[in-house]
């Protein structure tokens, strides 16, 4: 089943007097339950995709559904309420808050909902638990290692529950150790959450690390077959 259904979709940016066009008739699914990884070099829409997904960004033209959901059909009203009950975003800055500590950043988004404050403070320590970080609940960004900021990040993405969880380059900042450890917990937020998680990556080692691995090339997808090591065709 389709989590995510992009049909003949169209992008395109101004600079100054030119039009940059990204995508010209993208179509593509992502299947709910999967982990797919986005590849391509830099410059081929990867994040581009990424947020018209999370409907951080708007298509010229063409539809994104996300559970059914047309996104790109929403107000930026109906964007915010639909995030935060659906999409889990980890950017690749981390974007934590250096004043709150790792127990208030994960706390951020449940702060736009109606969950009373003993609902909150269960979530928060449900999501720190699941990324091991539950001794680290009173620490500030500062005090952390950069693997243990990204799982802060990916534990906020989590905490609303959501279906699907969108990483914009998780081991980009990260040592080799702290990669390995970040890969191994979006593994086991698939396997035994059943989160359908797509990570936008240059890094080989991380995309083997899902189940499907997409190459983004001048606006087209090519699936790259994981045993022939070929080009299995364009996506949609």
């Amino acid at each position: 089943m389709a989590l995510v259904e992009i049909r003949n979709v169209h992008k395109s940016f101004r600079r100054d007097a030119e039009r940059i066009d990204v995508f010209s008739g993208l179509s593509m699914d992502i299947e709910q339950g999967s982990f797919t990884a986005l590849m391509g070099p830099s410059g081929s829409g990867k994040s581009t995709l990424l947020n018209l997904i999370a409907g951080l960004d708007q298509p010229t033209s063409g539809t994104v559904r996300v559970g059914g959901a047309e996104v790109s059909a929403m107000t930026p009203a109906q964007l915010a309420e639909w995030r935060s009950r659906n999409v889990g975003f980890v950017f690749q800055q981390f974007n934590l808050l250096p004043v709150l500590t790792a127990f208030q950043n994960v706390e951020l988004p449940l702060l736009l909902t109606r969950l009373s404050k003993k609902e909150r403070d269960e979530r928060v320590r449900i999501a720190l638990g699941v990324v091991g970080l539950d001794d680290r609940l009173q620490h500030y960004p500062r005090q952390l290692s950069g693997g243990q900021e990204q799982r802060v990040a990916i534990a906020r993405a989590i905490v609303a529950d959501p279906t699907l969880v969108l990483l914009d380059e998780p081991t980009g900042q990260l040592d080799a150790r702290s990669s390995q450890e970040v890969l191994s917990l979006l593994g086991r937020l698939n396997d035994e959450f059943n989160k359908t998680i797509i990570i936008v990556t240059h890094d080989p080692h991380a995309a083997e690390r899902a189940k499907r691995q997409l190459h983004l090339d001048k606006g087209t997808f090519v699936e790259q077959a994981r045993t022939a090591g070929t080009a299995a065709g364009a996506v949609g």
